[in-house]
This record gives structure tokens, sequence and C-alpha cells, in this order.
């Protein structure tokens, strides 16, 4: 095994590269702390994934995660308009009037965030236990150590992560639970005869909207279709093609549009795609384990409410260095 930060260089380890984790390890790096972030994922993104093919000889985007975000706190409102000045993120009107995108795609702010940190992508940590006054965190045949470790993955996986480490912490995640959702991309050679957004309360499709209408999008007429929590969880353990052809099916019969063979078809299926709404506890800490979990389950199911819990738990460590030196 290879082992990293047993010399020191790594005073925070987060597992999690998604907008709770980068939120936390950004505003952390600035205190000057040594701020190791650690990713399954093969990049950026987790649920603002976006994902690249080629159709026609040309690159498409589907954003096949999250299709927009709002920036309500102050805090965040600003985050937003660096993002818009940066050029990676630009309103959405279709969507709302406070609607927002990641630009060219929906990962753009993960991406931005990923890229002034140290982030490991591609790393699975598969363990957590103490080993002394530091963390120890297994990741294949990697093997990492930190003094403090946030947890920042989707609750059904920090519970399983955190049996063994954090029991209280584990229990708290394992009361969570999270509707699934199917996704669907599909690319046409000939626009739709839709506005670009369809939502419904109602039905087998909660969301479809035409991708390639988003700002910073080109090429195909693409749409992304989201099935709604019921409909996911009817074809939760069928194969993708299957679904994929269901879906298509629903998404004429609801927007009664006249259907339309697609250049392109996939499904990506997202179990914990949205955590119930919960208590805003915004993130969890335990100073004498330094130990803390954080995430949109913890304060609430939006991109806004991921980034405001990772910068709780950057504010609880912040108050606890502040409280050691007074």
């Amino acid at each position: 095994m290879r082992l990293r930060g047993m010399d020191g260089q790594v005073d925070i380890l987060i597992i999690g590269g998604g907008m709770a984790g980068l939120s936390a390890a950004t505003a952390l790096a600035g205190t000057g702390a040594r701020v190791t972030v650690l990713d399954k994922g093969r990049g950026p993104g987790g649920r603002m994934a976006a994902r690249r093919v080629e159709i026609g000889g040309q690159q498409v985007s589907f954003d096949h995660g999250a299709q927009y975000f709002t920036a309500r706190d102050p805090d965040f409102r600003e985050t937003v308009a660096a993002w818009e000045a940066a050029g990676v993120a630009a309103r959405w009107p279709a969507a709302g009037a406070d609607a927002w995108v990641g630009t060219p795609g929906m990962n753009a702010p993960v991406r931005a965030m990923g890229e002034a940190l140290d982030v490991r992508w591609n790393v699975r940590a598969e363990r957590l236990l103490r080993d002394g006054a530091l963390w120890r965190v297994e990741a294949g045949e990697e093997v990492f150590t930190a003094a403090t470790v946030l947890v920042a993955v989707p609750a059904e996986q920090a519970a399983v992560l955190l049996a063994e480490a954090a029991p209280d912490f584990a229990a708290r995640a394992a009361a969570v639970a999270s509707e699934p959702c199917w996704a669907e991309m599909a690319a046409f050679a000939e626009p739709l005869p839709l506005a670009d957004t369809f939502r419904s309360d109602s039905g087998p499709v909660s969301w479809a909207a035409r991708n390639s209408a988003k700002p910073g999008r080109s090429g195909a007429e693409t749409w992304v279709i989201h099935a709604s929590p019921a409909r996911s969880r009817e074809l939760i353990d069928l194969p993708k093609d299957e679904v994929a052809a269901i879906l298509l099916a629903d998404f004429f019969a609801a927007t009664g549009a006249p259907a339309a063979t697609p250049q392109h078809l996939d499904a990506h299926r997202w179990l914990y795609a949205q955590p119930e709404a919960r208590k805003l506890e915004g993130s969890l800490y335990d100073p004498e384990l330094r130990i803390g979990i954080a995430g949109d389950w913890l304060h609430s199911p939006r991109v806004e409410g991921a980034w405001l819990s990772g910068r709780a738990f950057a504010e609880a460590l912040r108050q606890e260095r502040l409280a050691s030196t007074s």
C-alpha cells in the first residue's frame, strides 16, 4: 500500500468531491489548512454531472443530473456572481427568474472549484478508522491519514462508511431516505415543437428540458428527461436500454409532442437523487473525534443546500480554532 499524509502534509481529508465537499475545502484552504479531497468519480460533477457524447461527428453535452440551481443566501449569491464573472455560470430564465446553470456544462462550477484544490479523482474511500491521533482512510492500494475528516457523500453511502468510525453519525445518515431518479438523454435530428422546459407533479415524467437551449450549449437538439420518483422506483432494476425506451414513450405521451426517432438515446440511474427534506442542521461535527458530516441531506436538497452545508462545516472548524486561541 502507498501511504499518504503520515508526514503531516494533510490537515483535513474530505471524502466526497461534490458541491458540499468542495465548498468546505475551498473555505478551509483559504485559512491556510492543508486539505485533500477524495472522490470516487472519474471527474468533477457528482449530481451536477455533465456527460459528453459524439453525435454526427459533434461533441454534445448532457446535464443529466441537477438541471439548474437557485441562489438565495447572500454568501452563495456572492459565490455565484463570481462564477458568472469567471464564465462558469449563467442565468437560465426558461427555468425561472432565479435559475442558474453551469456553463458550458452543469459541472463547470464544480470543475472550477476543484482546479484550485488538491482533489484526487477516481479514488474510492473504502474504510475509515482511527490510527492513534489520526484518521486513516483506506482507498484501494492507497492509505491517507489526516487529523480531521469530513464525510461529504450521500446519506446512504455515509451510513456505510461511518458505521465503524462514528456510529452516531452513521445512524443519523441511515435515518435519511432518498428518492431515485432515472434520467434520459435524447438527441433528435430536428427541434421538437415544445417549450424549452416541461414540469409535472403527476405522471411518469417530472421534468424535461431542451438541454441544447441552455446558455453556452450548441450542437444537436438534445433533451434531458427525468422520471418521477414513483416511475423511477417502478423501473429501478430494469436494464437501462429498456428504461430508455419506456421513458421516451412516457415523454411523448406527457408532452403531446409527435413521436420522433432519436439519433442518440441513453439513460442513467441516480439511486440517491433527492434526499428527503430534514431539519436544517447544516453540518455535524464531533470536536473530540475530529470528524464531521456534510451534504444537502443535512441542509436542504438543493445545490445551494450542499454549498451551505460544506461552508457550515468549515465555519465550525474556524470557530473551534478561535476558541482554542482565545
